[in-house]
């Protein structure tokens, strides 16, 4: 009975981490996609609003969902604060704390930081280019995002599964 019990909770673990698996990859083109959505709004701030930088972030970090929008807040909260630090600054500080939550990969951490060097340091021109250059890299990795959930998303749950199976094998 024992026995019994242990094989069931390790292929339970083994179908647990698959289906985790197979989250991440259907989860990356979403976010990618939220991140496209959210470099525009930024367009939108800096060219319409003509709010400040910080309070621009905070705004659309509020209207994200979680990671996302955290990441966003974080960013413009490490801004406002008291030692004023800049925006390429503040993202990275965002980015370190808050990356691992979500499902996105090293190119897209990649075009925050680099769009981020330019943020509040350019003219207003200047800083539509490396947005659109970024909504751009984005739009292509989502790309790459989608067939690689089409790859291996299916291939993530089945493979959680059989390990398992191979581990109860293995043990009985």
């Amino acid at each position: 009975m024992l026995k019994l019990i242990g094989a069931l909770m390790i292929m339970l673990s083994g179908t647990l981490l698959g289906m985790y698996k197979a989250n991440l990859f259907a989860s990356r083109p979403k976010q990618i996609r939220e991140l496209v959505l959210i470099f525009q709004r930024l367009l939108t701030e800096i060219n319409y609003s003509y709010s400040p930088l910080a309070d621009a972030l905070h705004k659309i970090g509020s209207q994200a969902s979680k990671p996302l929008g955290r990441l966003f807040i974080a960013a413009a909260e490490h801004m406002n604060s008291p030692k004023g630090h800049s925006a390429s600054e503040s993202f990275h500080y965002a980015v370190d704390k808050y990356w691992s939550q979500t499902a996105m990969k090293q190119p897209e951490k990649d075009v925050i930081l680099q769009l981020s060097l330019s943020l509040g340091t350019s003219d207003r021109e200047e800083q539509n280019k490396h947005i659109t250059l970024a909504i751009q890299q984005l739009n292509h990795e989502e790309i790459t995002a989608r067939e690689d959930q089409l790859k291996y998303e299916k291939m993530s749950r089945s493979l959680g599964l059989l390990v398992g199976a191979l581990i109860v094998i293995l043990i009985l």
